[in-house]
């Protein structure tokens, strides 16, 4: 009898179960059958791989060296299944973009750019709040691109599976009522908002930490946060029930002005992220290159935006603060 990966699945469950039964009733055998296998598999290598005892069962030498290789082989031959499928997927939607991306006219602006550079081509999209879901799905080869964002020098998610560059790094903006006190003012200090709600949109990024020790520096607690959907929270700003964080790029509104926070203490990374052993990795010079014009003409699109970048100083590597936002509600 040779070998094969399903006797060593058995040897391993026999192990971690610590006698036949508890193993028989893990792999749905009826004991009689297990025990006949595992005779077949030690005649197969030439001796008892394991004791059997009145407490169960426990790995001879042999059973113990047999045991280590199991526990090398097997993991490796299911990563092998797992990168021959993510290849498979990635080899047959060779011929488009499938890209993933969380709120914001970002993604819009690639796949605006990528359909008319490559209209014979499909392209797809995937949203969500989660920049960690999306990581995942490219990692997996279920999407070709992620385009998400990390508060300031965060980390971006999957960082070991994937290959990740920043498109751009903005300031966040604060979201105001056109008819807010504050809103003639060229710049705002965070401090002149302690008395003021909050609205923003979910997310697992690290809009908790950054954000409130932003407040904290600046002398206060948020009193409320209302974290709901991003048209909710324009809402919200509008009528003048909060005001909300926003990226730099958040796009012309009616009701609503967008501000630059006196000495950038909150700024935010554009990412763009694809798996390096997919199809995804030949086009990522060009896709990124897109993701870069496009966040360029979004910029463009926003007059506080542009009339910060055309001040003195205006490098957000040197003005940001250390802390970072999940800056939810656009750009």
């Amino acid at each position: 009898m040779d070998l094969e990966l399903r006797h060593l699945k058995t040897i391993r469950a026999i192990a971690d179960a610590g006698s036949l039964t508890k193993a028989a009733t893990a792999l749905g055998l009826a004991q009689p059958a297990l025990s006949a296998q595992l005779k077949r598999i030690e005649r197969a290598l030439g001796g008892e791989l394991f004791e059997r005892g009145r407490f169960g069962v426990r790995p001879t030498p042999l059973g113990e060296f047999v045991l280590a290789r199991a526990r090398i082989v097997l993991p490796a031959v299911s990563e092998l299944q797992e990168e021959a499928e993510r290849f498979t997927r990635s080899w047959q939607d060779r011929r488009g973009f499938r890209l993933g991306g969380t709120h914001g006219p970002l993604l819009g602006g690639l796949v605006d750019r990528l359909a008319a550079a490559h209209p014979e081509q499909s392209v797809s999209t995937y949203t969500s709040w989660s920049e960690r879901e999306i990581a995942a799905q490219v990692a997996d080869g279920r999407l070709d691109f992620a385009l998400v964002g990390t508060c300031g020098a965060a980390a971006p998610p999957e960082r070991e599976r994937l290959v990740w560059r920043e498109v751009a790094r903005d300031p966040v903006f604060v979201m105001l009522a056109t008819g807010h006190r504050l809103a003639g003012e060229p710049e705002i200090d965070l401090a002149d908002l302690a008395d003021e709600a909050w609205t923003d949109v979910p997310g697992d990024g690290c809009f908790g930490d950054c954000f409130t020790a932003a407040c904290a520096r600046a002398g206060f607690t948020p009193s409320s946060v209302y974290e709901t959907d991003t048209a909710s929270c324009v809402h919200l700003v509008q009528v003048g029930r909060a005001v909300g964080l926003c990226r730099a790029t958040f796009p012309p509104t009616g009701g609503i002005v967008t501000r630059p926070l006196a000495g950038t203490p909150l700024y935010w990374r554009h990412l763009l992220g694809w798996h390096p052993e997919t199809y995804a990795h030949d086009t990522a010079a060009g896709v990124f290159a897109h993701a870069r014009t496009a966040h360029a003409e979004a910029a463009a699109r926003s007059e506080s935006y542009s009339a910060w970048l055309a001040s003195p100083g205006a490098d957000v590597d040197d003005r940001a603060g250390d802390g970072g936002h999940n800056a939810g509600t656009g750009g």
